[in-house]
């Protein structure tokens, strides 16, 4: 009996270890809302990217310890909602998009319209990739993942508040890639995951120089240079979607003159 209820104790207990990882990644996901309603933009922005490193981390720590469990799915999934949906929507619009307001009350609307249309997709994207865990190939995503969403809109944030750019056009530029952002969480776009990477292997020497040139490179301007390079990953899906139909088409063309 006491063997019966200590197993049944354990199994309603939590694993301590990655959860609190996905702790910290809610708490730099609200410290980033509260930073902005402060008007401290960048440390906002900032507060975005280290949820994404904690976030990053709990699922390997995860499976690292063997300690992987539905409630820490459910759990992080919650805190992907807060860091990478809502924390976004609303830096973007304390920074810029609430300014909209000063055209006229319709356009004020259309200001958090579009922030809201982002928390509203990145929502809607956790719940499809929540369903669809073991059916879909893991080396490409399935729209654009929520953390490399809300690194666009951060880093966007960062830059802008850097360079002191305000006003128009850059609250149309904002709202345009908000939106942008938002739609391609939730469309059929394909996504390269990296999960092929295995880093306990051995590489290439090149690839050690490689990656040295790359830190140096963004030590010239960190925000422009994570602005640049979550926008070319924001790109890529439609391009490697153009490119794989291409390619069904020509191979298509192929098999029918055969």
């Amino acid at each position: 009996m006491d063997t019966e209820e200590s197993d049944s104790k354990r199994r309603r207990g939590i694993y301590l270890l990655p959860n609190l990882f996905t702790t910290a990644a809610l708490f730099f996901g609200f410290f980033a809302v509260v930073s902005a309603m402060d008007k401290s933009f960048e440390v906002a922005a900032l507060a975005i990217f280290i949820a994404m490193v904690f976030d990053s981390l709990d699922g390997r720590v995860a499976r690292l310890t063997n300690t992987q469990s539905d409630f820490g799915v459910q759990y992080d999934s919650i805190s992907d909602m807060v860091s990478f949906g809502v924390a976004p929507a609303l830096v973007i619009y304390e920074w810029i998009l609430s300014g909209m307001a000063a055209m006229g009350p319709t356009w004020g609307k259309i200001g958090w319209l579009g922030a809201f249309t982002y928390t509203a997709c990145a929502g809607l994207r956790l719940a499809r990739f929540n369903t669809m865990v073991g059916i879909v190939d893991k080396k490409y995503f399935q729209g654009l993942p929520s953390p490399a969403a809300a690194a666009v809109v951060a880093s966007l944030v960062w830059v802008g508040d850097d360079l002191n750019a305000r006003g128009w056009p850059m609250e149309f530029l904002a709202w345009g890639l908000t939106v942008a952002a938002a739609l391609l969480m939730v469309s059929n776009m394909r996504y390269y995951s990296f999960k092929e990477f295995d880093f306990r292997y051995r590489v290439p020497f090149v690839a050690i120089v490689v990656a040295v040139l790359g830190v140096a490179f963004a030590m010239i301007h960190p925000p422009m240079v994570l602005f640049l390079a979550f926008l070319a990953y924001m790109v890529s899906g439609p391009a490697i979607t153009i490119a794989g139909l291409r390619a069904q088409r020509q191979a298509r063309q192929g098999t029918s003159e055969s």
